[in-house]
């Protein structure tokens, strides 16, 4: 069976180095010719919407799906005339804009913050005199690692924040004082099966994601986010990997956003899972039984930003396993990540530290 991905970032390559043992072939659809996943599986290079590409891509797969929440919908709505697109268009389109997020989770009974659209400048105001300062305005499309928003605190922000984002449609939402942020991650095969990973604790500087702890909180916690997402997978009649990201505040989830697709948040999987959310993904897409989401003790996982430390370095921490994505530097980039598993929390999270204390002292975990 060959699976088609479309785009070829980080998330397609660790897509194709779970499916190899599994006996999976993978060809891709990436705009840049450097793209990571060509350096381990065929690529075709061209624009997402490249027509001719694209029915090449679904003649010559089984299957196609994406590793990228961003790809237009209206590109992969003309590869289902060649071949199945997994998990659902709808989920993606729903995923790409704010506001139709908001409604599902709304309409799910999934609790979530006080948000309304914004079009215009007197709406702003009308939206942030409703909700209340502080406040976060963000582009309904496109933002991603704290890309398109802006927190608001006073008046003069919100001036400067339409003045810088106002060229795009917007959400204005109340802004949640949380006590930390946690992502629930899980797969649906076509028989409406799932599995649902171990909630994971997540870390960010500079709106990016930089260290996530797994299994994390409480069974009730872990309970109440795996029903939620339960809701949003049955919604679509999902087929693949589906991750919600969540406030906690006193105990209590509210919903901040979902993607439709394998997670950074889930990089632990690879080694602190006895199925990776990778190789679950594929499962499900290509109609095989899904695995168990299980950990294998704790895990944490660090994400390398802008520049690789040397390797030597970074393995002379024991127990460590490192993923480098064969990007070229840059400031803000996800490089690579490394991960640490361990039998108990403690000694996961002692690690974490030491590790952090050499790569960025900045980042703190309690």
């Amino acid at each position: 069976m060959t699976i088609g991905i479309v785009g070829g970032g980080q998330l397609g390559r660790m897509l194709a180095l779970a499916g190899y043992p599994l006996g999976l072939d993978f060809l891709f659809l990436d705009r840049s010719p450097s793209a990571p996943a060509g350096q381990v599986a065929p690529l075709l290079c061209a624009e997402f919407t490249d027509s001719s590409r694209l029915a090449e891509l679904g003649a010559r797969c089984d299957v196609v799906t994406f590793d990228w929440e961003n790809v237009p919908v209206h590109a992969l709505r003309e590869l289902v005339g060649h071949c199945p697109v997994r998990p659902s268009i709808a989920a993606l389109a729903t995923a790409q804009d704010r506001a139709s997020e908001k409604r599902l989770f709304e309409r799910l009974r999934i609790p979530t913050t006080r948000w309304r659209s914004v079009d215009s400048r007197p709406e702003l105001l009308r939206a942030a005199e409703a909700i209340g300062l502080p406040g976060v305005l963000k582009t309904r499309r496109l933002g991603y690692d704290g890309k398109g928003q802006a927190l608001v605190r006073t008046h003069d922000d919100l001036e400067q924040a339409w003045t810088h984002l106002g060229s795009a449609p917007l959400l204005y939402e109340e802004h949640i004082p949380f006590d930390f942020e946690v992502s629930i991650i899980g797969a649906r095969d076509r028989r409406g099966k799932t599995a649902i990973y171990p909630l994971c604790r997540n870390t960010h500087a500079q709106g990016i994601l930089r260290v996530t702890r797994a299994p994390c909180g409480p069974a009730r916690l872990q309970a109440l986010a795996a029903r939620r997402l339960r809701r949003a997978l049955d919604h679509f009649r999902y087929v693949g990997v589906l991750t919600i990201e969540f406030f906690v505040r006193g105990g209590r989830l509210i919903a901040n956003e979902m993607a439709p697709r394998v997670h950074n948040s889930g990089h632990w999987t690879i080694e602190g899972a006895v199925t990776s959310q990778f190789e679950n993904h594929l499962r499900a897409i290509a109609g095989l039984p899904l695995g168990s989401p299980a950990a294998r003790g704790h895990s944490a996982m660090i994400n390398l930003i802008g520049k690789l430390p040397p390797r030597g370095e970074l393995l002379a921490h024991p127990g460590l396993h490192l993923h480098d994505y064969g990007k070229e530097p840059r400031p803000g980039r996800k490089l690579g990540h490394c991960t640490l598993v361990a039998a108990t929390a403690r000694a996961c999270d002692g690690g974490a530290r030491r590790l952090l204390a050499e790569l960025a002292p900045d980042i703190r975990i309690p």
